[in-house]
């Protein structure tokens, strides 16, 4: 059985009346949802807390066994490198032999081997340090490189500041854009609040939608003169505010709790996530109005918007390394362009020719979605 949708009002603004009568009617009953309030408000910032808090790429405090077959001061004074670093705890070894046992067992991630002529070799100019490190994990690994190099390099740079080298030495001068502080915070905050908005917009509003559908709300209320417009409408509205409150609180915990710069525009952030949040309120809506069911409507937000918005964005991994078909893939999904946009937003600035295009593609996504969901939502009973 269906029933037609009324052409016109009989009394003008009338419509109008409905809609602000839904909402008010909408925001009630979400005051009334603790589940809906906790999920909106409080999850956003346990996120943030815990991930930008707990998940970090950076490597710190990494134990690493010293061997030093030459006990020179010259061994010393390189080995004070690696003491002074604050991603090493070294540990001094007697033998390699006892250093291997060590990492085998996972008591130490690496190795610094000074051999016994290493002061002769320094002399002559020829110096080697031999570092070996634990591949099984390859990014940590590659991170270890990197730092265990850094170390050294330090050393080096002391020598020359003391003119203990000839003056025709290089000396190598590094410089970090766009995350001077070189920490990986201020990569995943802003990825985070992608995150957020897609649970706050998609999981959300599908979960909200399919529980009215089993209670049978939404079949009472299609069989009044309201239209299913305007139903899409009043469901949008809360949560679109509920939103923006996540998004504020995230905001806040970014700037003031881990620091993290806006170089950009904040009226541009603020912006772009009304447009994602209008994306992951369509896909909430367009998700409940063909699933009528929980638990089923659950599981597919879960695969559909949130953990692509985790892992196929750009949140966590880079994705120039990705395999071609996974980044056809990502190039799809609109929290792809959100993570470009606060990344950039928040790090590099206004960079124009990016916000217009990733805006407009969140625009055109919102655009379509919304109106998919209108489409599929019918006064209809089955």
């Amino acid at each position: 059985m269906s029933a037609r949708e009324p052409r016109h009002d009989r009394a003008g603004g009338s419509g109008a009346r409905r809609v602000r009568a839904l909402i008010v009617k909408e925001a009630r009953q979400l005051m009334r949802d603790r589940s809906s309030i906790m999920v909106g408000m409080l999850l956003p910032v346990l996120l943030i807390l815990i991930f930008g808090y707990g998940l970090s790429f950076d490597v710190e405090n990494m134990p690493v066994a010293i061997v030093a077959d030459d006990p020179s001061p010259a061994a010393a004074d390189v080995a004070s490198g690696f003491y002074l670093s604050p991603y090493f705890s070294p540990v001094v070894v007697g033998s390699v032999a006892a250093a291997e046992r060590m990492m085998r067992s996972g008591e130490v991630d690496g190795i610094v081997h000074f051999s016994s002529d290493f002061s002769r070799r320094l002399a002559a100019g020829r110096a080697t340090v031999q570092v070996l490190v634990n591949g099984v994990d390859a990014n940590r690994a590659r991170v270890m490189q990197a730092y265990a190099e850094g170390a050294l390099a330090q050393w080096q740079a002391r020598r020359l500041a003391a003119g203990e080298f000839a003056s025709g030495g290089v000396r190598i001068e590094q410089r970090i854009w766009f995350n001077e502080a070189n920490t990986s915070t201020w990569f995943i905050v802003p990825g985070l609040i992608v995150l957020i908005m897609t649970l706050i917009g998609a999981f959300l509003t599908a979960l909200v939608m399919a529980r009215e559908w089993e209670r049978g709300t939404l079949e009472a209320l299609f069989v009044t003169p309201v239209r299913s417009a305007e139903v899409l409408v009043s469901k949008i509205v809360p949560y679109f505010f509920v939103g923006l409150i996540g998004l504020l609180l995230c905001l806040f915990a970014a700037r003031f709790l881990f620091v993290v710069p806006i170089r950009g525009s904040l009226l541009l952030i603020v912006f772009a996530s009304m447009l994602y949040l209008l994306v992951a309120l369509g896909i909430g809506l367009l998700i409940s109005s063909a699933v009528k069911n929980q638990f089923l409507a659950a599981q597919i937000a879960l695969i559909v918007s949130f953990l692509p918005a985790l892992m196929l964005s750009g949140f966590l991994f880079d994705l120039r390394s990705v395999p071609a078909i996974v980044r056809a893939v990502s190039t799809v999904l609109p929290a792809t362009y959100y993570v470009e946009l606060l990344q950039t937003l928040f790090l590099a600035g206004n960079v124009w020719p990016l916000i217009v295009q990733d805006c407009a593609i969140l625009a055109v996504a919102a655009a379509t979605l919304l109106l998919l969901a209108r489409a599929k939502t019918r006064k209809r009973l089955d």
